[in-house]
């Protein structure tokens, strides 16, 4: 038998734009209060881009730490992949928009689309890219700018969303660390619970489509709320069997951030402890794919993780998408 590869994370990175909204800025924008927000979100504030920033600006910044920590060069990244919902346009693909602005010249570069499993689903196929050796350094990047498709109107999604990237540089390695295992699913049957309506192929723009407000995120809550939390448990359990682990081994699970409630029924089906459960909902609020990304970056900045380490990401979003991965920590 030959050596196994696997695919290694050398460097992460995580940009955020500057701008702080607030849960009492809403208070002024819909009839919500501070109470309410935190109790059924657990969200305190959100980042907003700034109006010339777009989604590939924000992607380039965490791209470039990611690259910084796993002291890559640009043209050394083969395949860029980048999962999006939010991309500067419909096409051409936000990765070519990034590839260009951090001078990755050599790497093939093309979007996913699995909502806020994205950065999972990437990872996944960063996973098999590497393993299967078509190529060697595979550049992650998630990102969304969910203010530009939030209506600001509609107190029951506009409390819930933020804008952020992550980004993550995948390598081969012979050793143990790398990532374990990956699931992945969807049920296409309940496509019409999380959705932009408006802009695409179904229902292109007009005047119509404006006036009912087609081009912002509809959202039926309560359903996606049960089929999440099931969903979220049934993922980071099967990730766990095929890694052939069990919920002690696991340091650090990361979680979307979408609802804390959702976060805490997860973590008590699986029985984990609040000190093995990333949180970091209280200051951006639903990126989409970037939350897993952002959290991954976060936890090892902060000395939540180290080399040897077992962590777990957990995803489930619009689609329906939803998906684990188990990554024994390497850097």
């Amino acid at each position: 038998m030959g050596t196994i590869i696997r695919a290694a994370i050398t460097g992460t990175g995580s940009y955020l734009p500057g701008k702080i909204l607030t849960n009492a800025d809403l208070e002024k924008m819909v009839e919500t209060s501070d109470e309410w927000i935190t109790t059924r979100t657990g969200v305190k504030e959100r980042r907003q881009a700034a109006p010339n920033e777009a989604a590939s600006d924000l992607g380039a910044e965490a791209a470039r730490r990611a690259l910084k920590q796993a002291k890559a060069l640009p043209e050394e990244i083969d395949c860029l992949i980048v999962a999006t919902i939010s991309g500067d346009m419909p096409f051409p693909a936000t990765a070519c928009f990034i590839q260009h602005l951090i001078g990755a010249k050599n790497a093939a570069a093309f979007d996913i689309s699995a909502a806020c499993s994205g950065y999972i689903y990437a990872l996944n196929i960063a996973k098999s890219f590497i393993e299967t050796k078509t190529y060697k350094k595979v550049l992650v990047v998630a990102v969304d700018v969910l203010s530009r498709i939030t209506d600001w109107s509609d107190r029951g999604t506009c409390v819930l969303f933020g804008d952020g990237a992550g980004a993550a540089v995948l390598e081969p390695t012979k050793d143990e660390n790398g990532i374990i295992s990956v699931y992945i699913g969807s049920d296409g049957s309940a496509t019409d619970l999380l959705k932009l309506p408006g802009g695409g192929s179904r229902l292109p723009v007009s005047a119509e489509t404006l006036k009912n407000r087609d081009h912002y995120i509809k959202m039926s809550g309560n359903e996606i709320f049960k089929l999440a939390v099931t969903a979220m448990i049934n993922s980071a359990q099967q990730a766990m069997e095929m890694a052939h682990l069990k919920c002690e081994d696991i340091k650090l699970l990361i979680p979307h951030q979408a609802n804390i409630r959702i976060i805490e029924a997860t973590a008590k089906r699986l029985k984990l402890p609040v000190e093995r459960i990333f949180v970091n909902i209280q200051k951006y609020g639903n990126m989409s794919g970037a939350t897993t990304a952002i959290g991954l970056d976060e936890a090892f900045r902060e000395g939540r993780i180290k080399k040897g380490d077992y962590v777990e990401l957990v995803a489930f979003g619009a689609g329906l998408t939803w998906g684990a991965a188990v990554i024994k920590w390497g850097i």
